[in-house]
């Protein structure tokens, strides 16, 4: 079963804790390594190998400069968002990325409409841009602190179909990663920041406060997927729980979407051929 089928959001989404822990690819039978360790190292050489023909697609995506390819990834805090992103993409040439991140809006973004920030970053022709967090953020965290209504989260929602269906007719392909992460993973994960003196200064005290309505981030993001999810713009959920098993299926998932757009390298010139450099 191709990985799009596998993990795309379906009618009546629930967000169980149970499934975060999944690891499919390595539940599918035949031979695995035994110890944990050893399941480690071997998906992290699988996804080595996915990200190199990924680069390779990136290559020829960039030289065509025709298609596009929008990346987004939402979840809970510590997820696996950053952890993602240097996994997947430390082989793709920069010039053909960008990645961009959207928390809270400043006074000036707040003063516009909540997509006026996000348009600037879209990718152009040939390029793949990655969010780190989105424009999802202005229907999940306003949603869950009561700061926009019902029929405002409505509203916005039907604002974000629109702007992602122009986005998919004029040439991008949007990829939608929800990655699930149990509320006792987060707990682990942020204890582990706590106590690594090299990585406290990821940790964020509001961390904390919005734990403690994990139950109510878990129902926005569910009425966030099923309203937004699309053929055009399809939301998949990615289990998190394991940090190298999560990069493997993100990897399988974007390069299946890649192979699918059938990219190659220019044509040859004829006359370049001809030429020698003296």
């Amino acid at each position: 079963m191709k990985a799009r089928t596998r993990f795309r959001a379906g009618p009546g989404l629930r967000l169980r804790d149970e499934d975060a822990g999944a690891t499919p690819l390595r539940e599918q039978g035949g031979k695995h390594p035994r110890s944990k360790e050893q399941i480690k190292a071997h998906e992290r050489k699988l996804t080595d190998a996915l990200t190199a023909k990924i680069a390779l697609h990136q290559q020829m995506l960039f030289s065509q400069r025709k298609q596009k390819v929008l990346l987004i990834l939402q979840g809970m805090d510590t997820s696996g968002k950053d952890g993602t992103v240097r996994a997947l993409f430390s082989r793709i040439n920069p010039m053909g990325l960008q990645a961009a991140q959207f928390k809270a809006p400043t006074p000036d973004e707040a003063a516009h409409d909540f997509l006026w920030r996000i348009h600037p970053h879209v990718p152009g022709a040939g390029d793949i841009a990655i969010f780190n967090r989105s424009h999802y953020e202005d229907v999940l965290v306003p949603r869950v602190q009561k700061l926009i209504d019902e029929k405002e989260c409505k509203r916005r929602y039907a604002h974000i179909a629109d702007f992602e269906r122009m986005l998919a007719e004029t040439g991008t392909v949007i990829v939608k990663v929800f990655l699930h992460i149990s509320k006792e993973e987060q707990r682990a994960r942020l204890q582990a920041r706590l106590d690594d003196p090299e990585k406290q200064w990821k940790f964020d005290e509001n961390d904390l406060v919005q734990r403690k309505r994990w139950d109510d981030y878990q129902d926005a993001y569910e009425r966030a997927i099923a309203a937004t999810d699309a053929d055009h713009a399809p939301w998949y959920v990615i289990p998190a729980d394991s940090k190298v098993h999560r990069n493997l299926l993100i990897a399988s998932l974007l390069l299946e979407v890649m192979e699918d757009l059938e990219l190659s390298f220019p044509e040859t010139d004829p006359r370049l051929s001809k030429l020698t450099v003296e």
